[in-house]
């Protein structure tokens, strides 16, 4: 297969020891030889996964899903709202022939019983496959997000042979939500924000309870429930300084106090420490980001990378929200705080601009009237130091 000269190869261990009953795929090229994998079930499902998994929100190169498949990655991971639904049509494509070899997960922002079932319609067609291994509801912050018609949605998806399991995805609350769907017993994986920035988050704020993430991914996995983390970079900023078009900041500024070195890669050997997570989904745009992110499956975590990610905390603490609950969700006016600081993070972090400022428009018009630089104080009072009237005023700004 045709490899970008920049991209690395490997020294090492042969490839691991596949999960019983899945295909393995053709051996890699030469320069591939060497590449580790290490795999780890996912929850009661009994599904064995690599535990890094392929995130393909910001991938628009096929040639790296191909190459991440020949490789050996087992999970991949695309939703019906990426790309206006782009993505998932070039998931398809680019697994077409491997279908029994990878697990695909999909997801769907429906709110109801028929816009659900429309969505998994319309993904597996452009999946090009008869069923998803995985299909979140995806970014549900309460429980009152998860109905039951939903779930009944799910279940009924199961028995049609539509999906193999159930999920839901999480972006905010993640430790009460967690808790949540173990209590309701009817989800089989859980898609949730974990990363180096939530080990020392101040206060959830709801109630005072402080919030432990790592704790609720250990609980849920005891219980059974197969865990996916998400958002391993911390909202992307690991890869700021590569290229991407960075929106209403300062790139070289950017680069030299976020593009540390080794950031991305200390970053998912973080979240893959904790052995209650079963595989981290990590977006890869090229080949480069997909050679460096392997290296988290063989690699050991270790001092320096607790020294480079000590430092892009001091960087990100600013700018980046925790999603941890202090704010409650809105400020006083209304503006949904985390998702106005995430959509911002896709746009820089990621530089998927057209996502983020869709997100942004699915808002209520009387929501998106309104403007920080309105208000005399902002009455959002962050725990963790984020700059919140600052950063959303620029988000305000820049997708208005």
């Amino acid at each position: 297969m045709k490899k970008t000269a920049s991209r690395r190869s490997f020294l090492g261990a042969g490839l691991a020891l596949p999960a019983a009953g899945w295909t393995a795929p053709a051996a890699p090229p030469a320069a591939d030889q060497g590449v580790k994998l290490t795999y780890r079930t996912l929850g009661k499902t009994g599904v064995k996964v690599t535990s890094l998994s392929f995130g393909c929100m910001t991938t628009s190169d096929q040639s790296v899903i191909e190459r991440a498949a020949d490789l050996g990655i087992i999970h991949f991971d695309t939703a019906r709202a990426y790309q206006n639904g782009n993505n998932e049509r070039m998931v398809g494509v680019a697994l077409k022939g491997k279908r029994k070899q990878v697990v695909i997960s999909s997801k769907t922002m429906a709110k109801t019983r028929e816009e659900a079932s429309a969505h998994l319609d319309t993904s597996l067609k452009e999946l090009g496959t008869d069923y998803l291994d995985i299909w979140y509801l995806h970014s549900r912050s309460t429980p009152e997000e998860v109905t039951d018609e939903l779930l009944e949605v799910q279940r009924a998806a199961k028995q049609a042979g539509k999906i193999r399991f159930a999920g839901v995805s999480t972006h905010f609350n993640m430790d009460r939500m967690l808790d949540h769907l173990v209590k309701r017993g009817q989800t089989d994986v859980v898609l949730t924000t974990y990363n180096f920035s939530m080990r020392n988050i101040a206060a959830s704020g709801q109630g005072g309870r402080a919030n432990d993430l790592t704790a609720a991914i250990q609980r849920a996995r005891q219980a059974g429930m197969g865990i996916v983390a998400m958002k391993a970079l911390a909202g992307g900023v690991a890869r700021v300084g590569r290229g991407d078009r960075l929106y209403g900041a300062d790139p070289e500024a950017l680069k030299k106090i976020l593009g540390t070195r080794g950031g991305a890669l200390a970053a998912i050997k973080w979240t893959l420490r904790n052995q209650s997570v079963d595989t981290a989904i990590v977006c890869m745009a090229d080949h480069d980001q997909l050679d460096e992110n392997l290296r988290a499956m063989a690699e050991p975590y270790t001092p320096q990378d607790e020294r480079i990610l000590e430092s892009l905390m001091v960087a990100i603490g600013p700018v980046y929200c925790r999603m941890c609950g202090a704010c409650n969700g809105v400020c006083d006016k209304g503006v949904p705080v985390p998702d106005m600081l995430r959509f911002l993070s896709y746009a820089e972090g990621y530089g998927q601009f057209a996502m983020a400022r869709e997100r942004y428009l699915e808002l209520p018009e009387r929501v998106r009237d309104i403007r920080c630089a309105d208000c005399g104080s902002c009455s959002v009072d962050c725990p963790n130091d984020v700059r919140v009237r600052e950063r959303i005023a620029h988000a305000q700004e820049l997708f208005a």
